[in-house]
């Protein structure tokens, strides 16, 4: 009862923030507006986050990252990646204004942690007991990197608009980390 009562209360931070990042730049929102907005005493949102960016960690693991895991993990990045911009659209308002983000603390930065995390543990675990090639490409290093593009090609798509459809977004993506830039561009 009590993760479940946890649960409520992070869904009511969050839709706050939500709706406040759409009227003004997060950077100007403040904890006692969100715990307003959510009908709680202040005290409660630091019972469950440190601040507002862990707030937005939690969103983007919790709705867009962890629907996406075991889809990445059983080797489907095409059907994962339309996902990932599937729940993306669906908040398309609070993503625009949050990609935005002008501060200490990035979108980019919140978002590339929590992909490297997620794609660290699906590489620990898919490479355990392997010998790498190459001893540079480290679990850690390979997350990194594939974090890096995941959310160079998500931010790039929120910042133009989402015009292009889910679908065609994450085949795109499929696409260009399949092959080697030489072959995309002779391709082109």
């Amino acid at each position: 009862m009590a993760i479940q009562a946890r649960n409520e209360v992070d869904q009511l931070l969050a839709q706050s923030l939500k709706e406040l990042a759409v009227k003004r730049p997060v950077e100007k929102i403040t904890i006692k507006e969100i715990t307003d907005k959510a009908g709680v005493i202040r005290p409660t949102f630091y019972n469950h986050f440190q601040d507002k960016f862990e707030l937005i960690e939690w969103i983007i693991k919790t709705e867009i990252l962890e629907p996406i895991g075991p889809l990445l993990s059983n080797g489907m990045i095409t059907e994962g990646m339309e996902l990932l911009f599937s729940n993306i659209a669906k908040d398309k308002p609070f993503y625009e204004k949050i990609v935005r983000m002008d501060g200490v603390i990035t979108f980019d930065d919140i978002a590339h942690k929590c992909v490297k995390e997620l794609l660290l543990a699906i590489i620990t675990e898919l490479m355990s007991g392997k010998e790498t090639k190459h001893r540079w490409l480290t679990p850690e290093i390979i997350a990194d990197y594939y974090a890096q593009s995941m959310c160079f090609a998500a931010e790039e798509w929120i910042r133009t608009g989402m015009v292009i459809p889910p679908r065609e977004m994450a085949e795109a993506y499929q696409y260009i980390i399949s092959r080697s830039m030489m072959d995309v561009i002779n391709e082109l």
